[in-house]
């Protein structure tokens, strides 16, 4: 009994000692810059880059609310007009064109996450099934490939595909569709299908990579516990593969949201024409435009950062909102 108490009252001293946190040390900045100042170095450049390139940019917003164009261009002299320029932007016949933008960009946006991002998905799957390592190496060159060719490149191998005398334009010919020039047919699903099919081509391949990464990752003795019950190679994919990927799958399709409305500006510039506007003109395009003066006799400076605020709006908001389903039907999330 006399060595129970004597253990008790050990336990309650050890208790009260080990309540008190010991004072932390080496946990200040300071200490923490003198330990790791080489990485601090390393880390200056990227900062620079970044104040420069990212932030200072950001003072631009206030043009948004300003009257500045071709002759007036000054970020803080400009006549402050408040919300004139976002009233122009979605009433007047300028902005006409800005709802022509917006109905382009969200179609094609949906185009490409529908099919543009589930491709990648299921290229990684296909070519983790593959077992010859030679023919699994040589496809995923050949896929990873067209990512690095340049967009003025690309555009000018579709341009002679879907040309007047192209293959693509061919081969639509032979099924009853109307023949010429591709890029210069104003109906919509046309320009639509033709930066579908692109973007696809050209992005599989290397967004395909981190899939294939995180199949990597997976334990092989699940698929060989699955294989041992009898489980089909399709079996193990939908209950194993899939799954297992699923939080990467979810972290993707966030990012992927958040860039949804920025579709389209390198290949968009580079293969639509005058004729196509309505149905190719996208909001970044349409912002481009406006700042070269192409809309009107002078650049535009304040619509143009009323168009690229709204368009960031609109990011910001996507982002958060897969974020938060994502995080509400999954249980996973990017933050």
């Amino acid at each position: 009994m006399t060595d129970r108490v004597s253990a008790v009252s050990s336990a309650k001293a050890a208790g009260r000692t080990g309540s008190k946190r010991p004072r932390s040390e080496g946990h200040g900045w300071g200490k923490d810059f003198k330990l790791n100042w080489i990485l601090y170095l390393i880390f200056i450049p990227c900062a620079v880059y970044f104040i420069i390139f990212n932030y200072i940019p950001m003072l631009g917003v206030l043009m948004a609310f300003q009257d500045v164009d071709s002759t007036n261009i000054s970020l803080f002299g400009g006549d402050w007009i408040g919300w004139e320029n976002f009233t122009r932007l979605f009433t007047t016949s300028v902005g006409s064109n800005f709802w022509l933008a917006i109905r382009n960009t969200a179609v094609m946006s949906l185009l490409n996450i529908t099919f543009g991002f589930a491709a990648p998905v299921i290229l990684a799957i296909l070519v983790s099934e593959v077992r010859n390592k030679g023919f699994r190496r040589f496809v995923q060159t050949v896929t990873y490939m067209p990512y690095f060719v340049s967009a003025v490149v690309v555009c000018q191998i579709i341009k002679e595909l879907v040309g007047d005398e192209g293959v693509v334009t061919a081969i639509c010919g032979w099924f009853g569709y109307s023949e010429g020039n591709l890029l210069a047919q104003a109906d919509p699903p046309t320009f639509w299908l033709i930066y579908m099919f692109t973007d696809i081509w050209q992005n599989a391949g290397y967004s395909s990579i981190i899939f294939v990464a995180a199949i990597h990752a997976i334990d092989p003795s699940l698929y060989e516990a699955a294989a041992m019950d009898g489980a089909t190679r399709w079996q193990r994919t939908w209950k194993i593969t899939i799954p297992s990927i699923l939080p990467t799958i979810v972290m993707m399709f966030t990012i992927k949201m958040g860039t949804m409305i920025t579709a389209g500006f390198d290949k968009v510039v580079l293969l639509y024409n005058t004729g196509i506007f309505d149905v190719a003109d996208t909001i970044y395009s349409y912002t481009y435009r406006l700042t070269t003066g192409s809309m009107g006799s002078t650049a535009d400076f304040g619509l143009a950062a009323a168009s690229g605020l709204f368009q960031s709006v609109i990011s910001v908001t996507l982002l958060l909102s897969s974020n938060y389903l994502s995080r509400w039907l999954t249980k996973s999330s990017l933050f």
